[in-house]
C-alpha cells in the first residue's frame, strides 16, 4: 500500500530535481524574448539615431564655421584678371581659396575631436541627452534615444527604456572645392565658391550598426561679376531675335 505521505515526499523530490533546470530555462526564455524584440526594434531606433547623428554633426560643424576668423568673402576679392586674354578670361585666386579651405578643414576636425572627448559646449544639449562619462573615456559621441520617441509613440513621450547610441568619425574629414556660376542679367554672372565637407561616421547601437555620411556646404565667397554690355545681345538658338544696344555718343573734337 502507498501512503499519502510517501507520495508527497516523492513529488517534492521531483520538484527539487526540476528546479535547477527550470530557473535556467526561464532565464534563457527571457533573454531570447528580449533579443527577438530588440532585433525587431533595431531598424526603428537605428533610423532615428541616424537622423539625430546628422543633426549633432551639423551642429558641431556650424559651431566650427562660426568660429572662423574670416567671414564669407566677396567674389571679386578672389578673382585674378587676365588682361592679355582677348575674351576677358578670369581666374580664381587659388591661394586664398586653399587658405580658407585649410582653415575650415582644421576647425571642423578640431571641433569633432572636442565633441568626441565630451565637450558639451559645442553639442546640442537642449533636446538630446548625452553621456559625458562614456565620451570622456574615448567611446565617441554617446547619446540616449528614448525607445518610445524612436518608435513614434507620442503618448509615452520620453518614457520607457533609453537606448545608448554611440557614433564616431571614421578617418579624416574630406573637403573639396565646389564652384557654381549662374547667369544673371545681360553678360553678368553670379558666382559661388563653396567648400563641400564630407564626414564619415559609424553609428553603433545594441545589436545594430550603420555607416553614415554627413555632408555640408560651406560658402567661402560669392558675388556678382559684371561685364560690359555688348552692342548687340542675342540669346542663341537658330534665328533668335536680337536687341541692338545703342553705342554711347562719341565726343566731338
Amino acid at each position: 500500500m502507498r501512503f499519502h505521505g510517501q507520495v508527497t515526499r516523492r513529488s517534492r523530490k521531483k520538484k527539487r530535481k526540476l528546479l535547477p533546470l527550470l530557473i535556467p530555462t526561464i532565464l534563457i526564455a527571457i533573454a531570447l524574448f528580449i533579443y527577438i524584440v530588440n532585433a525587431r526594434l533595431a531598424p526603428i531606433y537605428i533610423d532615428y539615431a541616424e537622423v539625430q547623428t546628422q543633426r549633432i554633426a551639423a551642429h558641431v560643424i556650424n559651431k566650427a564655421i562660426n568660429s572662423r576668423t574670416v567671414n564669407v568673402l566677396d567674389v571679386n576679392d578672389i578673382i585674378i584678371n587676365v588682361p592679355n586674354d582677348s575674351k576677358g578670361m578670369i581666374k580664381f585666386n587659388t591661394e586664398i581659396i586653399n587658405r580658407a579651405s585649410a582653415e575650415i578643414h582644421g576647425l571642423v576636425e578640431a571641433h569633432l575631436q572636442q565633441a568626441e572627448s565630451g565637450n558639451l559646449a559645442i553639442l546640442p544639449t537642449e533636446e538630446i541627452e548625452f553621456d559625458p562619462q562614456a565620451m570622456e573615456s574615448g567611446e565617441g559621441i554617446v547619446f540616449f534615444v528614448p525607445l518610445a520617441q524612436a518608435a513614434n509613440i507620442p503618448l509615452l513621450g520620453n518614457l520607457g527604456p533609453k537606448i545608448p547610441i554611440r557614433f564616431h568619425v571614421i578617418g579624416q574629414v574630406q573637403s573639396t572645392i565646389d564652384n557654381k556660376i549662374s547667369e544673371f542679367g545681360i553678360n553678368n554672372a553670379f558666382v559661388e565658391v563653396n567648400i563641400l565637407l564630407t564626414v564619415n561616421v559609424q553609428i553603433i547601437a545594441p545589436l545594430a550598426t550603420r555607416k553614415s555620411v554627413v555632408t555640408q556646404s560651406i560658402p567661402v565667397a560669392m558675388g556678382l561679376i559684371q561685364s560690359t554690355v555688348p552692342q548687340i545681345y542675342t540669346t542663341g538658338g537658330g534665328n533668335p531675335p536680337s536687341v541692338e544696344v545703342p553705342a554711347p555718343p562719341q565726343k566731338e573734337e
